[in-house]
């Protein structure tokens, strides 16, 4: 993404009622599922999933097609979370809010 203003957003997302408890299997799906959403930009950390996007519909695009990537695996039950940065006052990348808190502490 460019220095366009976009959207930057935290999204974990859990099946429920599955046995075991690994989900590595749930989220590699989940995570395929938004790959193959247009104009989003995205990284894996250990705990969720940052979204980047220049719009909140594409956000919540990502959000509905991992939701349905672990319903066609079967699952009945999805709990999500999404904690969303729509900020308009200046054009901020997920990777320009890391740098300035490196450089902070440097």
């Amino acid at each position: 993404m460019g220095k366009n203003q976009v959207v930057i957003a935290e999204f974990s997302i859990i099946p429920l009622g599955q046995s075991g408890t690994s989900l590595s299997h749930y989220v590699a799906e989940a995570v395929e599922a938004l790959r193959k959403v247009k104009n989003l930009n995205f990284e894996v950390t250990a705990m969720g999933t940052i979204l980047e996007a220049e719009s909140l519909d594409t956000i919540f695009e990502a959000v509905r097609q991992s939701h349905k990537a672990l319903f066609a695996l079967g699952v009945q039950r999805v709990s999500s979370t999404l904690r969303i940065d729509d900020r308009k006052d200046k054009a901020r990348s997920m990777n320009d809010k890391v740098r300035a808190v490196k450089e902070t502490l440097a």
